[in-house]
Formats: C-alpha cells, sequence, structure tokens
C-alpha cells in the first residue's frame, strides 16, 4: 500500500508516525494492505492533544513544506486535538466537495454567507476558499461555539441564548443589504432565523441554497425547514470532522427522502459503523457509533472513534467503507456529556 510506505518510511514519514511505529505490535509496511486492515491501528487521536504540529508534517514535503496552518477539534471532550493542513491536501478535497456542490444544484457565481468560526476551526478556512473557487465572495459572520458550550455547562442558558441572538442579528443584517446565494449555519442557528417572520422572509426571498452542518438535524426538522419553513430554498447538509480535515456533502439521492445519507471522499477518507460496545462493525441498516479513516498523501489518522451514531448504508459503487444516515450525537463521549450549543 503506497500510504504505508509514504507514512512509514525514514524519508517521507512525520516523526509522528515513525516514533510510534515500533509500538503498534505489527508491521504496516507489511500488514496492512487493504482498507479492512487500518482497523489494526489504534486510536492515538487524543495523542494530538500535546503533539508537536512540525511532527505532523511528512518528511517528504521538504525543507519548506506548504502548510496552510494548524487547526483543531471543537474541544467538546476536553483540550481540543489539533492537526495540520497542507495547500495540496486543500486543493484536492475542495475540488471534490465543488463537484459534489455542482451535482446538488448549488449555484456558481453567487455570494456566500457563512457563519462559523474563523479559527481555530478548519471548517471556516474551508468555506472562505469555496466561494472564491465557485466563482462568489465570501461573507462571515464569526462564532465561538467554545462560549456557547461552555455557558450551557455552567447553567447560563441566557448568556447562550443572548449571544445566539447577537450572531442571528449579524445574519439579518447582512441580508438586509447584500445579494447572498448560498447560507451555511448550523442547524440550532438556522431554527432561531426560522422564527424571525422577517428574517424568514428575506432568506427565502434571496438564498438559492442553505447548507447545513456541525450540528445534527433530524428527519422531522429536516423536512418541516424544506417543505414549511424555506420551501423556496435547496436545503443541503454536509457531514464531517477537523479529524479528517474536511468533510462530505448528502447524497444526491437522498434530498427527496427524509433520510440524510452522506457519502464519503473515498478512498482518502472513508466511513466505519461500529458497535460502541465491541467495536465490531455494525450491518447495513443497523445505527452504531461512526469511525472515520483519513489516509493522504499529508495525513495519516486512522481508526478514530467520533462522537456520532449513525445508520450504515452501502457505500457508492467503487468506494471504501460505508456510508451514514440520520448522524447524531452521543449522549456522553469519553466520559463527558456532550453539548452541541450551535456548532
Amino acid at each position: 500500500m503506497a500510504a504505508m510506505s509514504w507514512h512509514f518510511s525514514p524519508e517521507t514519514g512525520s516523526r509522528f508516525w515513525l516514533d510510534r511505529a515500533s509500538s503498534l505490535g505489527f508491521d504496516p509496511l507489511r500488514d496492512v494492505r487493504t482498507h479492512g486492515d487500518l482497523a489494526r491501528f489504534p486510536n492515538l487521536v487524543n495523542e494530538l492533544r500535546d503533539a508537536p504540529i512540525r511532527d505532523l508534517v511528512p518528511r517528504g514535503y521538504g525543507d519548506r513544506p506548504d502548510v496552510l496552518g494548524a487547526f483543531d477539534s471543537g474541544g467538546t471532550t476536553g483540550a481540543p486535538k489539533r492537526v495540520v493542513l497542507m495547500q495540496d491536501w486543500l486543493e484536492r478535497s475542495l475540488a471534490w466537495k465543488s463537484a459534489r456542490m455542482d451535482d446538488l444544484g448549488f449555484p456558481r457565481d453567487a455570494n456566500w454567507l457563512t457563519v462559523a468560526p474563523s479559527g481555530p476551526h478548519i471548517f471556516g478556512r474551508l468555506m472562505a476558499e469555496l466561494p472564491r473557487m465557485r466563482g462568489g465572495v465570501a461573507f462571515t459572520v464569526d462564532l465561538d461555539p467554545r462560549w456557547v458550550r461552555k455557558c450551557i455547562a455552567e447553567g447560563r442558558g441566557a448568556e447562550a441564548d443572548r449571544y445566539a441572538e447577537h450572531v442571528v442579528d449579524q445574519v439579518e443584517s447582512v441580508l438586509d443589504g447584500q445579494e447572498v446565494g448560498v447560507l451555511v449555519v448550523t442547524p440550532p442557528l438556522l431554527e432561531r432565523m426560522s422564527e424571525r417572520g422577517r428574517l424568514a422572509k428575506l432568506i427565502n426571498e434571496k438564498v438559492h441554497t442553505i447548507m447545513w452542518g456541525g450540528a445534527h438535524m433530524d428527519a422531522d426538522t429536516r423536512y418541516l425547514m424544506r417543505q414549511e419553513v424555506f420551501p423556496d430554498v435547496a436545503l443541503r447538509g454536509q457531514y464531517g470532522s477537523t479529524m479528517i480535515l474536511g468533510g462530505s456533502m448528502e447524497r444526491v439521492s437522498s434530498t427527496d427522502d427524509r433520510s440524510c445519507v452522506f457519502d464519503s471522499f473515498s478512498p482518502y477518507t472513508t466511513f466505519a459503523v461500529v458497535d460502541p460496545d465491541t467495536h465490531e462493525e455494525v450491518r447495513e441498516g443497523e445505527r452504531g457509533q461512526v469511525v472515520m479513516h483519513h489516509v493522504s498523501r499529508s495525513m495519516l489518522l486512522p481508526n478514530n472513534l467520533e462522537r456520532d451514531v449513525a445508520t450504515r448504508v452501502a457505500a457508492p459503487p467503487g468506494a471504501l467503507g460505508v456510508s451514514v444516515a440520520d448522524v447524531a450525537p452521543v449522549a456522553t463521549f469519553e466520559n463527558t456529556s456532550v453539548i452541541e450549543g450551535v456548532y
């Protein structure tokens, strides 16, 4: 497998993986030959909480690697985990995502309004690049989901509500005076927007496509948003994680169904769905906890158990792994209650 040769050869591998190779209990150069063999790796994602960021850059990129920055997870269940974003991966992943958007009918040459963190999450960086790629101008409303989660965890719900309303105020201000074709927002904030009659009217009149993500949206809410609240706007979902350096778009064929299916960017990012107790893969149609793998030139991060549950769905023909549907957060993860907040 070329990826194992790249990540575990002294000339090209990162210090992170070269230092851990001898403790894996198997030889990745010899024993990892198929996608299924990725399950042999231990889940080392928690080591990314304090691993030096330069240790994650493969040596094969040379003395001056084109590093765009360090980005981290939401810190929902402890200190954030950090990954490094390389220019070549950004270009490849965004090209794939933009092609999926074409399949889903996203407009080109349209302005975008993205409600998301500008940093340190990777999502804001990706959303800043996509409008430019697709011929539009990016408007942004910055979001601090960690502050909201902290308020909720400490019982300061009124403060969290006030902050969320402050964010929605900014969205209304942009839509009031600008032409916006794509609105990128989290489901909790979209629900708040739907409760403001004037703002909902602006969205129906101006916005072509709403792209939601960052928190789950159940089937009933999705149906209500599409059919009753925003009937004149296309509603499209995305699902991903900083730990796979990006995400996936909903399947085209799921846009008219109650169930929202997400296909991965195979073969670079792939999904599995496992029993949370045994970690054995569940059968198709059954629910379990999501496992994500990332295998590319820029990063190797296999067997990452995510804080989500989903239904296992067959992947598209020729794709590795499985697809996932009806994604929702687990109640607890690593002995910590999961709080979605607004992101």
